[in-house]
């Protein structure tokens, strides 16, 4: 597999995630870490079906065991956080920090042997990112001391989104079949924390059964496995840069369905991101060509 062709599959991820708050919207009234345990379900069980239809799960008894603890925790630790920052900080806000995640694995790619950080890569990064800021920050309220603990998590958030995939690139010998382990794995360790902390409440119509299903086969699903294979064999500076793109096409899908208004600050974001990606991807082919 070329690096481009692993880039432009893990850019597949982006495009689901851009599904994430549209289908999240009609899954209501059920709460967030029950959401979580079922939508891993379904995307670690097909996982394991397509793993055991291609003769994939030989592959797994080679895994040491600490890996499949490191995508597990990397999985539940960012959405346990997410949560967790969400409840304790004004949504918008929080969301913004924890949006910095493309921006550190931009960053933080310029540790990994063999890729070579550019100047053209942290300012492209930096655009994009006004570009998300711009989008997650819209109609915020500013920021509130009494809610620092909730930034502060999804800080951590952040780090841990952005710690795992730079560090899966560091095991590119590892199979995508063993991301199907961490999602089962999450899926249990979400179902024992929604036991123990929340009030179980199912899906009261057909739309939200729907949309249950349809973010466990794509946003909390197949994204995990495409993204696997981009953050390990593509470009993952040109690829955490145009992660920017997720808070973009997830406000048009939210636009689209009549959930939110179009305004000039899209337009402006737009624009932002566009020229950011632009930024990092001349760069990104220079590197290729030196």
């Amino acid at each position: 597999m070329t690096k481009n062709r692993a880039t432009l599959i893990g850019f597949l991820a982006v495009l689901l995630w851009s599904f994430l708050a549209l289908f999240t919207v009609g899954t209501a009234p059920m709460p967030a870490l029950l959401l979580n345990a079922v939508c891993f379900a379904i995307g670690g069980t097909l996982g394991l079906v397509w793993t055991a239809r291609t003769g994939g799960l030989r592959q797994l008894k080679q895994v040491p065991l600490w890996v499949f603890g490191f995508g597990t925790i990397g999985l539940f630790g960012y959405h346990a956080l997410y949560f967790s920052a969400l409840r304790l900080a004004p949504a918008a806000e929080a969301g913004l920090i924890a949006y910095l995640w493309p921006l550190l694995i931009v960053l933080f790619s310029g540790l990994l042997p063999g890729e070579r950080l550019k100047t053209a890569h942290v300012i492209g990064a930096i655009v994009a990112f006004a570009g998300a800021a711009i989008i997650v920050q819209g109609g915020g309220s500013g920021f509130k001391a009494e809610a620092a603990a909730g930034y502060a998590l999804a800080f951590c958030c952040a780090l841990f989104w952005s710690g795992y995939s730079v560090i899966s690139r560091r095991l590119g010998d590892v199979p995508t079949a063993a991301v199907a382990v961490f999602c089962v794995a999450t899926s249990i360790l979400s179902l024992a924390l929604h036991l123990a902390l929340e009030t179980t409440t199912w899906p009261n119509s057909a739309l939200g059964w729907g949309s249950v299903l349809a973010l466990g086969l794509g946003p909390v699903g197949l994204a995990f496995y495409v993204w696997d294979i981009g953050v390990k064999k593509g470009d993952i500076q040109l690829l955490g840069t145009s992660s920017y793109a997720a808070p973009l096409l997830s406000t048009l899908v939210l636009v689209l369905a009549g959930v939110a208004n179009a305004s000039w600050s899209l337009g402006i974001a737009a624009l932002l991101i566009t020229l950011g990606a632009i930024i990092a991807a001349r760069a990104s082919v220079s590197n290729q060509t030196q």
